[in-house]
């Protein structure tokens, strides 16, 4: 019987999505908010160089981060399944009973659940325990470079809007322009990122916004209390 069945669904674009959506975040976020602290005590070359450092160094930074924090998890998937690869060569038998077990408790009959575990045991043994005893897959699988780049780039796009803003705009309203244009890109982001990942427009774009207007609200009262970069 020919099958040519396919689905595609949103958990399939979790692992670049979250990274992507973190990195633009956090890229508008926190230029926009120390571009709005500085523009309080300096004056456009000031906030565009404050800017420039805080673009550069937020983008290595989350490259940074990521990496480190999907090597990890990277890391732990690989122990896990030599354990689980060790454990199925030296008892098969219990390994099979295990996956039964697991069948069993949703919802099939010990007998059925018998008969799906040894056809699995049969194909690939390892692979229905990663996936079933585990809970690994193909879409949550750690892949470390591909976080990494995905936030790096993210995170420069980001933090260009509130950059690019602040240059374009009067000096003497830089703070308030920023603000402004930073919310409804952070709007935008969160209208894009909901319906990438299937979620509700709406609340991903209150979601977003509220907190990138508290991060740039606390962030101008600093500036203008101290006077200095923040």
């Amino acid at each position: 019987m020919e099958r040519n069945h396919y689905e595609e669904h949103y958990v399939a674009r979790v692992g670049w999505l979250r990274a992507a959506v973190l990195g633009a975040n956090d890229g508008i976020v926190s230029t926009a908010a120390l571009i709005v602290g500085v523009a309080a005590a300096s004056d456009r070359s000031g906030v565009m160089l404050a800017g420039m450092a805080g673009l550069a160094a937020g983008a290595l930074s989350m490259a940074a981060g990521e990496y480190v924090s999907v090597s990890s998890q990277a890391d732990t998937e690989k122990a896990d399944t030599e354990r689980e690869r060790a454990e199925i060569a030296a008892d098969p038998q219990e390994e099979l009973r295990a996956l039964a077990g697991i069948y069993e408790d949703r919802g099939l009959s010990p007998d059925l659940a018998l008969q799906v575990a040894t056809a699995l045991h049969a194909k690939d043994p390892l692979a229905a325990h990663l996936r079933d005893e585990l809970g690994f897959s193909q879409h949550s699988e750690a892949k470390p470079l591909v976080a990494a780049g995905a936030s790096a780039l993210s995170f420069a796009v980001g933090a260009a809007m509130p950059m690019l803003a602040a240059a374009l705009v009067p000096e003497a309203s830089i703070s308030l322009w920023v603000t402004v244009i930073s919310l409804g890109f952070l709007a935008l982001l969160g209208a894009v990122g909901a319906k990438a990942g299937g979620a509700p427009v709406l609340r991903g774009v209150v979601r977003v916004t509220f907190w990138g207007a508290v991060a740039m609200a606390v962030t101008a009262v600093v500036g203008h209390l101290f006077g200095a970069v923040v």
